[in-house]
């Protein structure tokens, strides 16, 4: 991975393919592997561009306070890039959201999968999750932590393990674990999410759903999709919260369409 180092450390990055450019911003219980299987078919017809939120991959803990939307800025700013299509994962959705809030003249369109929504009344299975994850780090308990998020969020409420794509568990593992045993620092040092009326975003929108996932992030896609104007609602029958594992095949094919509908015509010459 590439590096780009600032006063708080330093972020890591990926660049594939040529093309329109279109960062990848991924899950908070994961890194930027979570796109390996959606980069190839992307990177045909775009510049696709993944990176480590601070505190997760390969990405150091932050020194100081930071925001995670003035990271990006900083990132294309450092890549030379004016203007992307941004694509977000859960809480990589909800810093796509809040970037193309901050920065409309740096998005030229927007695609967010099952991504939080600030101040939602969380329902009493997820405060059950929150409270059991909040127990299992206070003691120290690095492996139940992890645990507790791979049920959640890999294999979801409505399935079986055997229901999961072998291997699945094995590759978020690691950076599951990462992401929890920073997770004090990035919270205590993070300046929050930024606030915005999402009806503001004026640029082509898809939202996505897994409809095996937590019946919040189901609605708060719904919500999504009902507030953004002009948003295209996608649901994706086979996935749980993490689509990008769950169904790549699907979910590349919805962003290679969403994408190329904003590419330049070509010249048929």
């Amino acid at each position: 991975m590439l590096t780009f180092a600032d006063d708080l450390g330093h972020l890591s990055y990926v660049v594939a393919g040529d093309g329109p450019p279109v960062v990848l911003v991924h899950a908070g219980v994961a890194d930027h592997r979570m796109w390996d299987a959606i980069v190839p078919g992307l990177a045909q017809r775009h510049t696709v561009v993944r990176y480590d939120l601070r505190g997760f991959g390969e990405s150091a803990p932050p020194a100081g306070p930071f925001s995670e939307t003035d990271d990006l800025r900083r990132l294309l700013d450092h890549l030379g890039l004016e203007r992307v299509g941004l694509v977000g994962a859960s809480w990589g959705g909800r810093v796509a959201v809040d970037f193309t809030l901050a920065h409309p003249e740096r998005v030229d369109r927007l695609a967010v999968f099952n991504p939080p929504w600030p101040g939602y009344d969380w329902s009493a299975e997820m405060i059950a999750y929150d409270e059991a994850e909040t127990e299992a780090l206070a003691a120290g308990d690095l492996d139940a932590a992890v645990r507790i998020n791979l049920d959640m969020w890999l294999r979801g409420p409505a399935r079986t393990w055997e229901d999961v794509a072998p291997g699945l568990a094995g590759r978020v593992r690691g950076p599951m674990r990462t992401s929890l045993a920073n997770q004090g620092a990035v919270e205590e040092h993070s300046r929050g999410a930024a606030r915005g009326d999402v009806s503001a975003i004026a640029v082509p929108t898809l939202v996505g759903i897994g409809a095996l996932d937590v019946p919040d992030f189901q609605d708060i896609g719904r919500r999504y999709a009902a507030a953004i104007p002009g948003a295209t609602l996608v649901e994706f029958p086979t996935a749980a919260h993490l689509v990008a594992l769950d169904a790549p095949a699907e979910l590349t094919a919805a962003l290679a369409a969403f994408l190329a509908e904003g590419d330049a015509p070509r010249d048929p010459r």
